[in-house]
């Protein structure tokens, strides 16, 4: 399951809409229509059965909305307003790159630093590239690891596997590609990221994070992880399709994987840290250095840009450290996706525009997050003409029919398996002790 959310965030990370006629370039825009935005809400939660979505706009330093729609929970029917708490999942990466940008702004760190300069026991497969290994490779998804290499360290959280366990067994997974040279989404050299904080700082990645962002910026409901949170009254469940029909499924509540994966918030205090990274007047104080902001927000590893033209005008894609960017309309836009069990978020920056869009929702269904914050980003860039939630549906209803497919054809060998088998088969040869690195 958390490979197909890998997917799936990729997928919705890395959109770009449809191709059609070049629009004039984007002009002062009116404000927002929150009341359009609330019709998008209730059609993409009934179009993609979401139980709950939450909705934060910022601009110019002020939050402009702040919302929330539809039920925390199938099971309680608890309605979601803007301090109901989400897991963020992988949008928690960016605050692992910013932790570790106060670190360089205070000198005790620097992006290119091998990694074994702090973890003398980190060891990848290949020598060489353990040995060049930097601070920035652990960020930038282009290991030479396959994607998803050793989730399952992680995943169920019934797996009881230690940071120390995930840095030792990274040096038996072979690599895929070679080292920098193709991106593959990577969630285990976050992990080693949080413990090159810990090492350097002398506290857990989860003490750092809130004692040096979250408390600062007044995250007063956000915690590291579920567990740590202070008020944990008004927080959703998880929920997803089970034989057809969505429903409350259990929370995830690992803890290894948490500087990759593992915040919960609201869209208040997302708000909060959206703010002080756009800056501007208004907005909190900055707390990292401009040349710090910068390199975190520059390119990377180049990302494919489909051909043709499109709405926004987008002609590169890459990933920084910890975020996705692209261009849309001449402007640097900067995003991150974030997929648990039962949950899935999106957070958009323009920072030119001082704008900022957030949006968490309670449902497997990365499509559904799309569509709103697409709706919102077409209002900020002039375009106008545009369904989002319709275009959404046909990107869903295609990859359903693909998967429907490849399905059909895994059952259909194991029919002619079965057939194939013997009546009464002899399982002696497979019996002994396995062992996996």
């Amino acid at each position: 399951m958390k490979i197909r959310f890998f997917a799936l965030l990729l997928l919705t990370a890395m959109w770009h809409p449809a191709a059609q006629a070049q629009s004039p370039a984007p002009t002062p825009s009116a404000p927002l229509d929150v009341a359009a935005v609330d019709a998008v809400v209730a059609r993409t939660l009934k179009a993609f059965d979401v139980p709950g979505i939450a909705v934060a706009v910022v601009k110019d330093g002020q939050v402009v909305m702040a919302k929330g729609y539809g039920v925390s929970s199938l099971a309680t029917k608890a309605p979601v307003d803007a301090n109901t708490l989400f897991g963020i999942a992988s949008n928690s990466k960016a605050f692992t790159t910013a932790a570790l940008g106060l670190l360089v702004d205070e000198g005790k760190l620097r992006w290119d630093d091998k990694v074994t300069d702090y973890i003398p026991e980190f060891k990848l497969y290949d020598p060489y590239v353990t040995a060049e290994f930097t601070v920035r490779d652990l960020l930038t998804h282009r290991s030479g690891l396959g994607l998803g290499a050793g989730d399952l360290m992680q995943f169920p959280d019934s797996t009881d596997f230690t940071v120390k366990d995930v840095i030792h067994n990274l040096r038996y997974f072979k690599p895929v590609s070679s080292f920098r040279s193709k991106f593959d989404y990577d969630n285990n050299l976050y992990i080693v990221a949080g413990e090159v904080v810990a090492r350097i700082s002398g506290q857990p990645w989860t003490e750092f994070v809130e004692a040096r962002l979250l408390k600062p910026l007044g995250m007063s409901r956000t915690a590291t992880s579920f567990a740590r949170l202070p008020d944990p009254t008004n927080v959703i469940d998880g929920h997803g399709p089970v034989d057809g029909k969505v429903q409350v499924i259990r929370r995830d509540l690992g803890t290894v994987a948490l500087p990759a994966g593992g915040i919960y918030s609201s869209v208040n205090d997302m708000s909060k840290w959206a703010l002080m990274l756009l800056g501007g007047p208004g907005a909190p104080a900055p707390l990292l250095k401009p040349r710090t902001q910068w390199e975190i927000w520059s390119p990377q590893t180049i990302l494919p840009v489909g051909p043709g033209p499109s709405p926004y005008n987008t002609h590169f894609s890459a990933y920084g450290l910890g975020w996705f960017m692209n261009d849309a309309r001449g402007y640097k836009v900067l995003s991150h996706t974030g997929g648990e069990i039962g949950m899935v978020t999106k957070v958009q920056l323009v920072p030119e525009l001082h704008l900022g869009i957030i949006v968490l929702t309670n449902q497997e269904e990365g499509l559904a997050f799309t569509a709103v914050s697409a709706h919102i980003l077409d209002h900020y860039l002039s375009v106008t003409g545009q369904d989002r939630v319709q275009e959404m549906l046909g990107y869903r209803q295609a990859g359903t029919s693909k998967t429907d497919k490849i399905i059909a054809a895994a059952w259909q060998q194991v029919a002619l398996a079965q057939k194939a088998a013997p009546k009464k088969p002899d399982y002696t040869a497979y019996v002994g002790r396995y062992h996996d690195a």
